[in-house]
C-alpha cells in the first residue's frame, strides 16, 4: 500500500478515487509544523534559523501520518503546488523520516484523473529553493510582526499588529483619503455642437476641442460664451474624415487577482468568499454517479499561461457552438506580469466541455455563478476580437475647430460569450464627405467638476497591490480581511475607510520604519523573494541584508515611542443600561460599540 498525503479531506477523497486501492489517501489539514505562536521563534543569532514546533491540537494527526508511513511501501507528498505547498512537504519529508535524495513529491495544477496519473509517474523532488523562499518570506513576517506589533500593544492599544505587506496596504488607503481630504475641485466646461447632415438624417455630437490649432481649455463660463458668440453665425464644413477598423482583444484568462476582482465586481463576493468557492470548485466536486472531479485548475496563480491540450480543446468548442469565424488564426498569447510564476496555468475550467449550464445541477448557487464566470472567461479569451468600424471627423467653424468619433461593431468577436463593465456599445456617426455644410441645431455648453479620486474598495485594492508587486495570490484576500478585524479601516458603501487608528499607525511606521511602510521596498522585497525560489539569491543573504537595518530602526523606536491617545469616536446610540452615549471600540472580530462607563458598565453590542 502507498501512503499519500495532501491538505484536506475534501481533496483527499477526490485525489484517492482517480488512485485506486493501492493508494492510501490522507489529510495533513493543512500545515502540522510552524514557528511558535507565543515566542518569536527565530534564532537571529545561528543565521536565522526557526525553531518549529508541532501545531497546538495537530499532534494526533501527525502521528496518525507518521504510523501509516512506517506501513507503507512508498509515501507521496501530494500538497498544492506552491511555496506553501512545499514547505508542508518539507516538513513532512523530514517528520516521516523520509530520505532527502528520494522523489516523493508530486504536483499536479488539477485535480483530474489524467494531470493525477501523469504527476505521479514523475515525482521529484523537494524543491529547497521554493522551501527556502516560504521561510524568508515567514521569517521576515515574523521579524517584522513579533517585534513591531509590542510597540503598538504598549503605546497604542493591546491587540494590534503591524505585518509587513497590510501595514502598505492600509498606508495605500489612508494616502487615498489624504488625497480625497485635500483635494480642491476646479470648474471646467465643455461645448459640444449638435448638428446634422441632411434634413431627415440622425443629428450627431461634435466637441470643441481646438482654436487655430492650439487645444481650447474652458475654465469659466466666459470663456464658453465667447466661443459660442464666435461661432454661432459660422458655417461649419467637414474638414476631415478618416475611417479605420479597430480591434478589441479579449481578456486574458483570470489569475487570482483578476478572478477576485471580477467577482467583486461583477458578482459581489469578497474576496473571502471567492477563494473560499474557488477552493472548492479546485478540490473536486460530487458529478453524480459517485464521480468526484476538481472543475477548475490551481486557484492561487498569477499567470495567464494555459497549457496547449487546453488551448486544443476550447479551440474545438468555440469552433463548434460560435463558427470557424470565432476563432483566432494564432492563438492568443498573453503577456506575463513582471515576476509572474509561468509554470503554474491560469484559473481555467480543468474539461470545457463542462460547461456551466451542464454543471447547474451539481452546483449550489454561488459556485455556479463563480464557475460559470471563470468559464466564460476562459473561453472568450480564446475567441477572436471584436471589430469596430471607426470613424474621426474634423469640423471647422471659423477660426475653431470641432472633433466627432462615431463606431460600430462589424463583427462581435468574443463579446458574444463575455460582456465587459467598459464594454462600448458603439454610437455611428452619419454618411459626411469632406467639404460637406452641416447645420447646426444647438450649441450645448455644459458645466463640470473635477472629482477626487475614488477611495479603494476591495478590486480596485487588489488590483492596485498588484499592480506594485506588493503581496502574492495566496495573500490578497488574507490581508483584506486583516485590515478590517484590526481595525485599520471599515468598509461604507463596499469602499475603504481608514480609521484614526489605521492612520495614526500608519504615521507611526511612516516615522520609525519607513522602509516597512514603503511601497517601492515591499515590491523589492517581494522580486526577492521571487529570485531565491529561483535560485538567484540565497535566504540568509536577503535577510541579513533586511535585519541590519532594521534593528537599528527598532532600536530607536523602542527608545523614541511615546504612549499615543486615540480619540473615542462617538456614537448616537445611547446604552441601555446608564443612559451614556455608546462609543465605537475595535476587537479581533471587527467593530462594536460598547459604553464608555467601562468597568461600571459592561454594556456592548
Amino acid at each position: 500500500m502507498n501512503l499519500v498525503i495532501v491538505e484536506s479531506p475534501s481533496k483527499a477523497r477526490t485525489v484517492g478515487k482517480f488512485l485506486g486501492r493501492n493508494y492510501k489517501v490522507l489529510a495533513s489539514m493543512g500545515h502540522l509544523i510552524d514557528l511558535p505562536k507565543s515566542l518569536l521563534g527565530i534564532d537571529i543569532e545561528d543565521r536565522f534559523t526557526p525553531r518549529y514546533i508541532t501545531i497546538r491540537g495537530k499532534g494526533q494527526i501527525l502521528k496518525q501520518l507518521k504510523d501509516a508511513g512506517k506501513k507503507a511501501k512508498a509515501v507521496y507528498l501530494a500538497a498544492d503546488p506552491d511555496r506553501e505547498g512545499e514547505a508542508i512537504c518539507w516538513h513532512l519529508r523530514q517528520a516521516l523520516n523520509i530520505d532527502e535524495q528520494t522523489p516523493c513529491r508530486v504536483e499536479f495544477n488539477e485535480i483530474t484523473k489524467e494531470a493525477i496519473k501523469s504527476a505521479f509517474h514523475h515525482p521529484r523532488l523537494i524543491d529547497t529553493d521554493r522551501v527556502d523562499a516560504q521561510q524568508a518570506r515567514r521569517i521576515l513576517d515574523r521579524l517584522v510582526g513579533y517585534q513591531i506589533s509590542p510597540l503598538l500593544w504598549r503605546n497604542i492599544r493591546s491587540g494590534l499588529s503591524a505585518g509587513r505587506v497590510q501595514s502598505v496596504a492600509v498606508r495605500l488607503i489612508c494616502d487615498r483619503e489624504n488625497e480625497i481630504t485635500n483635494f480642491k475641485s476646479r470648474e471646467y466646461w465643455t461645448l459640444e455642437a449638435l448638428l446634422q447632415a441632411d434634413a431627415g438624417e440622425i443629428s450627431f455630437k461634435a466637441l470643441a476641442h481646438r482654436h487655430n490649432r492650439n487645444k481650447i481649455e474652458l475654465d469659466h463660463k466666459e470663456q464658453v460664451d465667447a466661443v459660442i458668440a464666435q461661432v454661432r453665425g459660422a458655417d461649419f464644413i467637414v474638414d476631415k474624415v478618416t475611417r479605420a477598423r479597430r480591434r478589441r482583444r479579449p481578456y486574458p484568462p483570470f489569475t487570482t487577482s483578476s478572478l477576485q476582482q471580477e467577482a467583486s465586481s461583477k458578482l459581489g463576493f469578497t474576496s473571502r468568499k471567492t477563494m473560499s468557492l474557488a477552493q472548492q470548485l479546485y478540490e473536486g466536486i460530487n458529478i453524480g454517479k459517485g464521480d468526484t472531479v476538481g472543475l477548475v485548475t490551481y486557484i492561487r496563480t498569477d499567470s495567464t499561461r494555459i497549457s496547449d491540450q487546453a488551448q486544443k480543446e476550447v479551440r474545438e468548442l468555440i469552433s463548434g457552438r460560435f463558427g470557424a469565424d470565432f476563432i483566432p488564426d494564432v492563438p492568443p498569447r498573453y503577456r506575463a506580469r513582471k515576476g509572474a510564476q509561468e509554470a503554474h496555468e491560469a484559473i481555467r475550467p480543468t474539461l470545457v466541455q463542462r460547461e456551466p449550464a451542464v454543471m447547474e445541477q451539481f452546483l449550489t448557487r454561488d459556485q455556479l455563478r463563480l464557475y460559470k464566470l471563470i468559464w466564460e472567461r476562459f473561453v472568450a479569451s480564446q475567441m477572436a476580437p471584436a471589430v469596430y468600424d471607426q470613424v474621426r471627423v474634423t469640423i471647422s467653424a471659423g477660426e475653431y475647430s470641432f472633433k466627432a468619433v462615431g463606431s460600430s461593431l462589424l463583427f462581435p468577436g468574443f463579446m458574444l460569450l463575455y460582456r465587459a463593465e467598459d464594454q462600448e456599445t458603439g454610437t455611428p456617426l452619419p454618411a459626411l464627405d469632406e467639404g460637406q455644410k452641416l447645420k447646426l441645431i444647438k450649441l450645448l455648453p455644459e458645466q463640470h467638476f473635477t472629482e477626487a479620486p475614488p477611495r479603494y474598495n476591495e478590486a480596485s485594492l487588489i488590483k492596485m497591490l498588484e499592480e506594485r508587486g506588493i503581496g502574492r495570490p495566496s495573500t490578497y484576500a488574507p490581508i483584506i480581511e486583516t485590515i478590517q478585524s484590526r481595525g485599520y479601516a471599515l468598509k461604507e458603501n463596499k469602499s475603504f475607510v481608514p480609521t484614526e487608528l489605521g492612520c495614526v499607525v500608519v504615521d507611526l511606521m511612516k516615522q520609525y520604519f519607513p522602509e516597512i511602510i514603503d511601497v517601492g521596498f515591499t515590491a523589492t522585497m517581494e522580486s526577492q523573494l521571487d529570485e531565491i525560489e529561483e535560485g538567484k539569491l540565497k535566504r540568509d543573504h536577503v535577510l541579513d541584508s533586511f535585519y541590519d537595518q532594521f534593528k537599528e530602526r527598532l532600536a530607536v523606536a523602542e527608545q523614541e515611542i511615546k504612549h499615543i491617545e486615540l480619540t473615542a469616536e462617538v456614537s448616537e446610540e445611547s446604552c441601555p443600561e446608564c443612559g451614556r452615549n455608546l462609543i465605537y471600540k475595535h476587537g479581533r472580530f471587527g467593530r462594536f460599540l460598547a459604553c464608555p462607563g467601562y468597568p461600571e458598565c459592561k454594556f456592548t453590542k
